[in-house]
């Protein structure tokens, strides 16, 4: 098993693209404080919604991949959700639905975000060193930009170039979803697969990472689900003040 190491170096790194549960952030304040904003209000969006495109699609999605009736009710549907999420499925449908609602949420000060304490100074400390940064996460894009725009400040989170889900990358735990989205990123930040780093909790999406010629490094942080997971070969850390890296011309980006 890999055990975090009190600091990694990577070098040729380009850009940054970063994993939000448990990487950035505590799972908990996904599964307890968004969660638990979502789960009452999905019967009601998807009821008071049902003229918006993305609604539509994510009924027919969960009817169909539920097998329920062509005429089911926003409670049929919602109940379906509801299951998904106590089992933590990572159907589109349902981050799409809870993406709205989340950011109905954020816009309304409802919600508040959570940020591990060294994230901040890292993403700047990278950003003013020249380095890309993006985000690859299984919550919605809907979701992702005011997570960061509400949870960091305007100097930082207005410097993420790109955001990617499963509806516009893929599955995080296969690799073709990492070309997707490095046949975009390499063209922004003029640069090869090989320069892009992915950091993330999850072993398997590392792999897949990887897999598509990305770096990686595993990030073990205390507390957290994946806290005792085996990152194989990854590169592991405890947070993002143990990373250094080195960009293609050289420079050391601490």
């Amino acid at each position: 098993m890999s055990i975090a190491s009190g600091h990694v170096s990577v070098h040729g790194v380009r850009g940054v693209v970063v994993d939000i549960e448990g990487t950035t952030s505590a799972t908990e304040s996904v599964h307890v404080g968004l969660y638990d904003f979502a789960r009452p209000r999905i019967e009601g969006w998807l009821a008071d919604h049902a003229d918006d495109a993305e609604i539509r699609d994510a009924i027919s999605a969960t009817i169909a991949e539920a097998g329920l009736a062509a005429d089911a009710t926003p409670a049929d549907v919602a109940a379906v959700m509801h299951r998904w999420m106590d089992d933590d499925v990572k159907a589109t449908a349902l981050k799409t639905v809870q993406g709205q609602i989340w950011a109905a949420g954020f816009a309304e000060g409802a919600l508040e975000p959570h940020f591990f304490a060294d994230v901040e100074p890292a993403l700047r400390r990278w950003a003013d060193g020249g380095l890309g940064l993006a985000v690859f996460s299984s919550g919605s894009v809907t979701v992702q930009r005011p997570w960061f725009a509400n949870g960091l400040p305007a100097d930082i989170s207005e410097r993420i170039e790109g955001y990617f889900d499963t509806v516009n990358a893929g599955n995080k735990r296969v690799a073709v979803s990492y070309d997707t989205i490095a046949a975009d990123l390499t063209v922004r930040w003029s640069c090869g697969v090989g320069e892009l780093l992915f950091l993330s909790d999850v072993a398997e999406e590392l792999d897949a990472a990887a897999a598509a010629g990305w770096q990686t490094v595993g990030v073990r942080r205390p507390g957290e689900p994946n806290a005792g997971a085996d990152f194989g070969d990854h590169r592991v850390v405890a947070g993002f003040d143990s990373i250094d890296l080195e960009t293609p011309d050289g420079r050391t980006v601490r």
